[in-house]
């Protein structure tokens, strides 16, 4: 009777999945980003696609044409709708079995926007700096389709995204925009006038090798070979079960039964507690250096602070910077707002009666996971508004150690999919494939400055890929350099990120290629600086050059062009002078090193003449080597052009 039973339950469930396909084929059915809203790119041949029934005949209806096409055995069908200029709004039928209405369509400009964190970080997560911005936008000429992330099933080609629509930057929607790609986006508006679509395809912390196709790895063994892996079930559940044992192992670590701030009766951010034994320390900054050496757990904070009872009766804003790596925040025993992840922005709206007027106890947990740098990151913003008042909350504060996290566990061989070769072009670029884009603008490195050698040889291969991908052997295709990074060094010195940055220069050998420098808008202490609006008028700069093809505009800060010897001088030209180059500043050109065959870089003198710099050191008589800006952060680097553009940081060898 068992087995009669389960084999009864299985053809019920074969024939229920049997009607549910049979249905989906019947009717006309749409990829995600074919949807309400959407921009379509203007002067292009354009693919309308989808499935249906096989046979059925489907036509589509757009500005008085007609497309008519049969579908094939495999459910699929394709239209290709001739040209069209910029406009609309306009609407779209779709005739099939069933009929499909798509409104409110534009003609304009589509951008192919991906990356790591720096592509992905929305204008939410700059709001403290951009709220002005976010609230006054209401452009519904500028549009984005967010691309859900996707790792399931991941080792084959996917023929549709999982979600995502097509919103309009507007009021609230703007804070899910990519900060980079909106400002570009505006700047391209306000210079082509016409709509722009955003297709926001980025993932934090992923390496470029996750964005190109497994057909990329021909002349990449290794890559291939685990690409090939990835093919494995049996390898596949394996990455799996260990991740599951992996995070079973490290949960006890951070059990939050063991931090005496929670523990304790009072807990220590009661409005009843009474301190004793907190320490003084400095807000902002890192625990480092401060009495916590490599610590690694639940540091509690304390700070006491005075309101007028004007502002307390205001709407107030909490201004909590960055932290490492996850806050909770209470302010007079309640709690004001909490935020998991060292990258997030902590702008927190606090309730009316949570500020009282006079005394005002504000307690933080702060807990970090692994030996990083703890605490309050430095250079960012830690205050209260409330109506005009604002009040500042770096200085002296008290700290007490709630738990010490022991060290993590060994574990077993990890896994993360988003970070493994081909998974994310097969779920996130593959199937926009078919959608007629203008250019694709590229902010990723970050996560391959161990390996720069090999990214040389990356980046080209994935401008390659994706224009065989769209079949645009000319796509337009923008990379944002990698900008500032780390602690300041003032002597010349090795550096994985200048390598990185060499790497990305070297891909302007390729035809309708373009990079956008922004070694001046990082900062130190954060990988993801909030300055996005430099970084994506500088990329629609390029744009008008790559894409756009405004030869008069001046996109680019000088470009170096040859590297030749005059005696113990090296002399090197550059391109992209606009109207002069300068020495930003007090006028003394920095940051330029050469080095013999021994290739031990010394500084060197530099200085200017006409659209050359001429480069020596005393104690190098024969130069066969030169270097401009590198170094993870090099804050001293200051050539630029009139324009206010500055030059990429290079390594040359001299002729």
């Amino acid at each position: 009777m068992k087995f009669l039973f389960r084999t009864l339950c299985v053809i019920v469930v074969f024939t229920s999945s049997f009607a549910l396909s049979q249905k989906v084929y019947a009717d006309i059915r749409l990829p995600k980003l074919i949807s309400d809203g959407m921009i379509l790119q203007r002067d292009k041949p354009l693919k309308i696609w989808g499935w249906a029934a096989p046979g059925e005949k489907v036509t589509v209806n757009f500005i008085k044409k007609n497309y008519s096409t049969v579908t094939g055995a495999d459910g699929k069908w394709l239209v290709t709708l001739k040209p069209i200029p910029a406009g609309g709004p306009y609407n779209m039928t779709l005739t099939g079995n069933n009929k499909l209405e798509i409104a409110d369509i534009l003609l304009g400009d589509v951008w192919f926007c991906s990356g790591q964190s720096n592509m992905e970080m929305g204008m939410g997560d700059v709001s403290e700096k951009y709220e002005k911005t976010i609230a006054q936008s209401q452009n519904t000429q500028i549009r984005q389709f967010l691309v859900p992330k996707n790792t399931n099933d991941a080792t084959k080609i996917h023929d549709d995204l999982t979600g995502g629509k097509w919103t309009p930057a507007t009021g609230a929607n703007v804070n899910r925009f990519s900060a980079s790609a909106y400002f570009f986006a505006l700047s391209i508006f306000e210079k082509e006038h016409v709509a722009i679509g955003i297709i926001n395809a980025s993932w934090g912390g992923t390496p470029i090798e996750s964005w190109i196709s497994a057909d990329g790895y021909k002349t990449f063994p290794e890559i291939a070979k685990q690409v090939a892996r990835l093919s494995d079930t049996a390898y596949i559940n394996r990455m799996n079960r260990n991740n599951a044992e992996n995070s079973r192992l490290q949960a006890p670590r951070t059990d939050r039964k063991y931090d005496d701030g929670l523990t304790d009766s009072p807990k220590w951010y009661e409005a009843t507690y009474v301190p004793m034994g907190w320490k003084d320390i400095m807000v902002p900054g890192f625990w480092n250096g401060q009495g916590l050496n490599n610590f690694s757990g639940v540091v509690w904070y304390r700070k006491e602070i005075n309101i007028s009872a004007s502002a307390a009766s205001q709407t107030a804003k909490l201004y909590f910077g960055r932290i490492n790596d996850n806050d909770e925040v209470y302010i007079n025993g309640q709690l004001a707002g909490r935020t998991n992840g060292q990258y997030a922005n902590r702008m927190y709206t606090l309730k009316s009666g949570l500020l009282v007027p006079g005394k005002n106890i504000i307690v933080a947990r702060l807990s970090n996971n692994a030996n990083i740098q703890g605490g309050f990151v430095p250079d960012k913003p830690y205050y209260i508004t409330a109506g005009a008042d604002t009040i500042q909350l770096a200085g002296k504060w008290q700290y007490r150690v709630g738990q010490a996290f022991p060290p993590q566990k060994p574990g077993l061989e990890g896994y993360s999919a988003a970070n493994q070769p081909t998974l994310l072009y097969n779920t996130m670029v593959a199937p926009v494939a078919n959608y007629a884009i203008k250019g694709a603008l590229w902010y990723q490195g970050e996560s391959n400055t161990n390996k720069a050698k090999e990214y040389e040889r990356l980046l080209p291969e994935l401008i390659s890929n994706w224009r065989t991908t769209w079949q645009d052997p000319k796509l337009p295709f923008i990379t944002a350099q990698l900008p500032n990074y780390q602690e300041a060094t003032y002597l010349p010195a090795e550096s994985g990120w200048a390598e990185l940055r060499e790497a990305q220069r070297k891909s302007l050998s390729i035809p309708n290629t373009g990079l956008t420098v922004l070694i001046d808008v990082g900062e130190w202490g954060d990988i993801h600086p909030r300055n996005k609006k430099d970084v994506g008028e500088r990329l629609a700069l390029t744009a008008e050059r790559v894409a756009y093809g405004n030869t008069k505009l001046v996109t680019s800060g000088p470009t170096l062009q040859s590297a030749k010897k005059d005696g113990s001088k090296v002399v090197l030209s550059f391109g992209d002078t606009g109207s002069g180059l300068i020495a930003k500043g007090d006028g003394k050109l920095r940051h330029f090193a050469v080095a013999g065959a021994d290739k031990k870089f010394v500084w060197a003198t530099a200085q200017i003449s006409g659209n050359q710099v001429i480069v020596s050191a005393e104690n190098v008589i024969d130069p066969v080597y030169v270097r401009y800006g590198w170094a993870n952060n090099p804050d001293r680097a200051n050539l630029y052009n009139k324009e206010g553009l500055p030059a990429s940081p290079f390594e040359a060898a001299v002729n």
